[in-house]
């Protein structure tokens, strides 16, 4: 926040706001809107898309918004923009396509209409701020590879905790350490609910049943984590990382590592369940010179060989205009792979699964998602976690067990399994002669 602050200022000042359009509007859009209306100086919503113009709406009317245009041409878009009119929109190419916008802001949570979204968005040069880590995991590091060629930014985002995970570990190289783990705290994790179970959940909190599942079951928590990964360069210990289960304080934790196994593997992703603070994030990290620990150790971070570093919250919609600013103003990535995958989602039966079934999507009754390298990934054929749905089983599977390419029939058309398997030739590792 320190200097983007300012530069909003500057900005606001300056009459000269920040235009920035949002491509969804549920829940945590809901929330982005208020945030950006009543809170962020320099910076305008001027456009909302979501297939239910009344919930594009109710977002502007709950952040105080009553006077709303409705727009159906790019024309129409951008002559609202230019007059100062907050619009509502079914149709999310528009947003890609205006002038008048400086960035996206890409909320839904799905992959294949956010893949052709991307893809739209970049082809017109738009900076892109991800708050779906489930399109980011699954061919993140592809539309990467075509925001780069563009000259454009696609990144995760602050409040999300994969991008406070960054920030922080950011911070601790920062001051000259090096990080070996990025965690994320868990209250809970039980592979079997499902959106029956999830339901009275999801109604309290107006969330959808699928979403506050895939929380439950493991399947977000894995997603995020693999940003991380490939972002960072670590990897996963194994499939499903570590998950240690511990009622203290994850100061407390860092005796549970091998410092010397961290730094083989590059440094790891991963999870504790029922850990203080909750539900925060936090980076473990060593320095081998013996003049800085003794200094760590003064400031009460104790003796080593790992120092635990922690923030305990994430705030999701509120720092999300931060994002913007940072991109727009600074090009600053939150977070983005570092080039081909490290970790990916594969997905795992989450029942027995029959021949003939047709699997639903991520927070379903089907399967979960759960870390693995990415190198056993392509090895094994394991099938994404963000590609399951609408994909046809050709044998049984056992619950628990985790689906492969072989298992499967493809649907067709599908922009999403096209950027993932160029996605898949273009990072292959180059033929030995």
């Amino acid at each position: 926040m320190i200097i983007v602050d300012r530069a909003l200022q500057a900005r606001a000042e300056a009459g000269n706001p920040i235009k920035v359009a949002m491509i969804g509007a549920g829940a945590m859009g809901r929330g982005i809107a208020n945030q950006i209306i009543n809170s962020v100086p320099g910076m305008n919503l001027v456009a909302i898309f979501n297939r239910h113009l009344d919930k594009a709406k109710r977002a502007y009317n709950e952040a105080g918004v009553e006077e709303v245009t409705v727009v159906n041409t790019l024309a129409n878009l951008e002559d609202a923009i230019a007059n100062g009119k907050y619009t509502i929109t079914d149709n999310a190419m528009l947003l890609c396509q205006a002038e008048g916008i400086d960035a996206l802001i890409e909320v839904t949570g799905t992959i294949e209409f956010a893949a052709k979204v991307v893809m739209e968005a970049i082809s017109y040069r738009k900076h892109i701020i991800l708050m779906n880590a489930e399109l980011d995991s699954t061919i993140g590091p592809i539309l990467k590879v075509y925001a780069d060629r563009a000259g454009v930014i696609i990144t995760a985002c602050d409040g999300d905790q994969p991008g406070v995970q960054m920030n922080l570990y950011r911070f601790v190289k920062s001051i000259g350490l090096n990080p070996l783990l990025c965690g994320n705290i868990k209250g809970l994790q039980d592979h079997y609910r499902n959106p029956t179970t999830q339901e009275a959940f999801a109604k309290r909190w107006d969330q959808t049943p699928q979403m506050v599942t895939s929380f439950a079951d493991g399947t977000k928590i894995s997603f995020e984590q693999a940003i991380v990964a490939n972002g960072t360069g670590m990897r996963v210990a194994k499939r499903g990382m570590l998950g240690y289960e511990y009622s203290g304080h994850v100061d407390e934790m860092t005796n549970m590592y091998d410092v010397d196994q961290l730094k083989e593997w590059g440094g790891i992703v991963d999870y504790v369940l029922g850990a203080k603070p909750s539900p925060g994030v936090f980076i473990f990290a060593t320095n081998d010179d013996p003049k800085h620990r003794h200094y760590l150790n003064l400031y009460k971070l104790g003796e080593g060989p790992l120092y635990s570093f922690y923030i305990p919250y994430h705030l999701c919609y509120f720092e999300v205009p931060i994002s913007v600013a940072r991109v727009v103003l600074f090009q600053d990535v939150i977070l983005a792979p570092l080039g081909g995958p490290i970790v990916d989602v594969v997905a795992t039966a989450k029942i027995n699964l029959k021949i003939g079934e047709t699997l639903d999507g991520i927070g379903g009754y089907m399967a979960y998602g759960q870390c693995e390298n990415s190198s056993i990934v392509i090895e094994e054929n394991l099938l994404p976690m963000g590609l399951v749905e609408g994909c046809r089983l050709k044998r049984d599977i056992a619950k628990d067990q985790v689906l492969t390419y072989n298992d499967v029939e493809l649907p067709s058309g599908i922009l999403s399994h096209q950027l993932r398997s160029e996605q898949n030739n273009y990072f292959a590792p180059a033929k030995k002669c």
